[in-house]
């Protein structure tokens, strides 16, 4: 076995020790829980690791002008190194993109019952990490092109012959990148955050994710609604948790006008008091309007969220009915219908004299 060969090996042996050492290494900082790096943080640096130690051996090579000695195969190979090192780096900055991200946001918990600043932060730092993310990538696209020769030659005649069709990707490219920009807007003003409760579509529903391009709401009935950023940039909606999560729940009771709304509201308030449910704030009966048939009634109750304030207005109709039922049934709706006694006609007397 000649000198060459035998370095050769040695370098490739050290190579993969080296690369099983790191990972080791990665694997037991992941374990530590007070480490910022997360616990799988070995798996996910597994390709780009292998990525760099085969440019690394690829350089290797290259210094070693007994192993590749064609010209042509030098380019070649020179050109391979670099596209792996530009790859293996991206995805290195990406991982610390991301750890970084998620180490901030440690210290809020959204689930907490006042977690408007933890969604605040959450929906920032999450569209952000996105944004960087698509320009570190598209930045490493455009390294990666510059290693080829002729790109610029290519680009030119790409430009001079598309014609039409250059034109109906740019009205297209203007399209996305308005997407982009919306999906930028949404983290600077926030009109939308993570978990904020909206009312789009005639769904009501929770923001679950904000991406770059696309909002996912989950529906109360656990269907996902997919819209595009730019919705809620140009499209009327309602958001129950713009600046707080409590909110008034309303039940309409309609019943004749003789029920004694003192009455209701006293027993509305010891329901009230008798739930977790409610957040003791408001606890309101009205009178809202008068048919010729009815007596409009509306309940008002507050509660801490939006789910929360669905539960309350169901407990509340179902218990103020059945309060009504038991003590007042002849107050419920009912229909007057007045019958008068139609008296019969009096006829003269028969044996009048006839002129």
């Amino acid at each position: 076995m000649g000198d060459t060969t035998r370095n050769i090996l040695i370098f490739l042996v050290a190579l993969l020790v080296l690369y099983f050492l790191v990972h080791f290494l990665l694997k037991k900082l992941g374990k530590d829980p007070a480490n910022i790096l997360p616990h799988n943080i070995a798996s996910r640096l597994k390709i780009p690791m292998i990525v760099l130690f085969l440019a690394v051996a690829i350089q290797a090579g290259l210094i070693n002008r007994e192993i590749i000695t064609d010209e042509n195969q030098i380019d070649l190979f020179q050109q391979i190194r670099s596209i792996l090192l530009i790859f293996s780096f991206t995805w290195f900055i990406v991982v610390a993109i991301r750890i970084a991200k998620n180490q901030f946001l440690k210290q809020f918990d959204v689930n907490t019952a006042n977690n408007l600043r933890a969604r605040k932060f959450y929906t920032q730092f999450n569209i952000i990490e996105r944004i960087a993310i698509f320009v570190v990538v598209l930045f490493a696209l455009g390294i990666a092109l510059l290693t080829f020769d002729g790109v610029e030659e290519i680009g030119v005649s790409i430009l001079t012959s598309a014609g039409i069709a250059g034109i109906v990707l740019g009205l297209s490219a203007q399209k996305v990148f308005g997407t982009i920009f919306a999906g930028i807007q949404i983290a600077i003003a926030q009109p939308i955050r993570i978990d904020d409760v909206v009312i789009v579509e005639g769904e009501w529903g929770r923001i679950e994710e904000i991406k770059l391009t696309y909002v996912v709401v989950q529906i109360w009935d656990k269907r996902r609604l997919v819209l595009p950023t730019t919705y809620f940039i140009e499209k009327p909606f309602q958001n129950w948790t713009r600046n707080s999560s409590d909110i008034l729940g309303t039940v309409y009771i309609y019943t004749d006008f003789d029920l004694p709304i003192d009455k209701l509201r006293e027993e509305q308030t010891r329901l009230l008091n008798a739930t977790d449910l409610w957040d003791r704030k408001v606890d309101v009966i009205q009178v809202t309007d008068l048919t010729e048939k009815t007596m409009e009634l509306r309940a008002l109750m507050s509660a801490k969220d939006a789910p929360t304030a669905w539960d309350l207005r169901v407990y509340a109709r179902e218990n103020l009915l059945k309060f009504i039922q038991e003590n007042f049934p002849n107050s419920l709706p009912r229909t007057r219908l007045e019958v008068k006694e139609e008296r019969p006609r009096q006829e003269g007397p028969s044996n009048l004299p006839q002129k």
